[in-house]
């Protein structure tokens, strides 16, 4: 039997193959849309399978000779992770983060309208959320809504940003795609490995260093 702390064969910790990436876990902090920290996030390390960061390092190359860097907000999400989303979801009185990250959706309609489920493609260790930052600042481009924003403002396509935004959305689009992912429309920056290898496994292993 597995252990809880053991990383299956397939998945590796992503700094090893991209050592300057910057990763900033949401879930391992306050910042996110629950206001705590997730269960199964023990470090800030970005697991994802090995295919996956083989890829990620094509993206990460290629925006470099731009001056332009990646920024990861999330990878491997492990299913006692989304257990935890599922149980908040049904605390609808539990509404802390509301103004920032869902001011426009009532709580109660968070499965309904599709932002929390009860299982997530970031189990299988093949999907990553993330965004361009500026190669000299550090600071992301602007995307036009905030990551884990709920709302129309997230889906790529939206109309009603500027020109720039817009631009920077294509930008991410057009790199993630050429080097093997595919996008989430509801989700800027949601992408999933085309051809993952565990396209049927969710996976519950801890985030540790």
């Amino acid at each position: 039997m597995q252990q809880k702390n053991s990383i299956p064969d397939g998945f590796i910790n992503v700094s090893k193959v991209i050592p300057d990436l910057n990763i900033e876990l949401r879930y391992y902090s306050i910042n996110n849309f629950v206001g705590d920290t997730i269960d199964g996030y023990k470090s800030n390390a970005l697991y994802l399978t090995k295919a996956s960061a083989k890829h990620l390092k094509l993206v990460q190359d290629e925006l470099q000779k731009q001056n332009l860097c990646l920024k990861v907000y999330d990878g491997y999400r492990p299913q006692r992770a989304v257990n935890h989303f599922v149980r908040w979801a049904k605390k609808v009185n539990d509404t802390l983060k509301k103004a920032e990250f869902y001011p426009n959706v009532d709580k109660r309609h968070l499965f309904k309208e599709g932002y929390i489920a009860s299982k997530s493609g970031h189990s299988r260790g093949s999907t990553v959320d993330l965004t361009i930052v500026s190669g000299e600042t550090g600071m992301p481009l602007d995307m036009g809504s905030p990551y884990d924003f709920f709302g129309e403002q997230s889906w790529v396509n939206y109309q009603n940003i500027t020109d720039k935004q817009k631009q920077n959305r294509q930008l991410l689009q057009t790199v993630m795609q050429k080097h093997g992912f595919r996008n989430y429309p509801k989700e800027w920056w949601h992408f999933t490995l085309r051809g993952e290898p565990f396209s049927d496994t969710y996976f519950d292993f801890e985030i540790v260093d």
